[in-house]
């Protein structure tokens, strides 16, 4: 593969994930590590992408969030258009963190009066404008990588949290495989915030359709709800169509 396809799949693999692995490029991309590291550091001088130890962020991934570096935001702003139909006045609602998340928080109504848990500093940032709505940090270790909150000590919180409603973006979704994803420390974490719910809802952008990564967080069984920015009855969807889970 030449370098310049090597870039295009890295940075489609940023897009899509928000992060990725050196080891995780080696494998796919089958080559050696100092040209995932050269590949990496060019596409960090070029502005593409943020090169973390380890692996590289999306440049999307930043505490500023610069409207101008999210990835699929027009699909974004659909999919948190179609979430706020499951948020109540008087809900707990439990979240994670990511971009998509952000574009859902930040077209919240004004009037919501609500109470939202969250791992994530810059969701409760963003959440922090609203007049009526009580904003919890559930404090622990802070992964650079994924910009959220994990470890023992957000677990054992998460498990005296009874929400009404979990959101999440996810990594991947399969129609077989479920929900899945490559961090072990953040699939623990995902799967205590699964448990600490009455309804999950996991908003996922169409291109995240049908992939699997190698850890397992949840089958499709124990999803409620899937937002995408596609139309319900769209062809792509029909695999998911499983009798526990609502596709808005």
């Amino acid at each position: 593969m030449l370098k310049k396809e090597r870039h295009g799949f890295i940075m489609r693999q940023i897009n899509l994930h928000n992060r990725v692995l050196s080891s995780d490029l080696i494998d796919l991309l089958n080559v050696s590590e100092d040209t995932i590291r050269r590949d990496l550091q060019e596409l960090s001088e070029k502005g593409q992408l943020s090169k973390v130890h380890g692996g590289a962020l999306s440049k999307s991934y930043q505490s500023s969030f610069d409207d101008s570096e999210v990835y699929a935001k027009e699909a974004k702003i659909i999919i948190g258009r179609k979430t706020i139909s499951l948020i109540k006045d008087g809900m707990v609602v439990l979240t994670g963190g990511g971009t998509s998340i952000i574009e859902l928080v930040k077209q919240l109504p004004e009037t919501l009066n609500a109470t939202f848990f969250t791992i994530s500093p810059f969701v409760a940032i963003e959440l922090a404008k609203y007049p009526k709505v009580e904003v919890i940090l559930i404090g622990g270790i802070f992964s650079k990588n994924s910009q959220v909150t994990y470890g023992g000590h957000v677990i054992n919180q998460l498990s005296e949290i009874n929400a009404d409603l979990c959101l999440l973006g996810t990594s991947a979704i399969h129609p077989q495989d479920g929900l899945t994803d490559t961090d072990w420390e953040i699939n623990q974490l995902k799967k205590a915030m699964l448990n600490s719910c009455k309804k999950t809802g996991i908003l996922c952008i169409s291109e995240k359709l049908g992939i699997s990564l190698r850890l397992k967080v949840a089958a499709l069984e124990n999803i409620d709800y899937l937002i995408t920015e596609l139309d319900p009855q769209s062809p792509e969807l029909s695999a998911y169509n499983v009798n526990t889970l609502q596709i808005l």
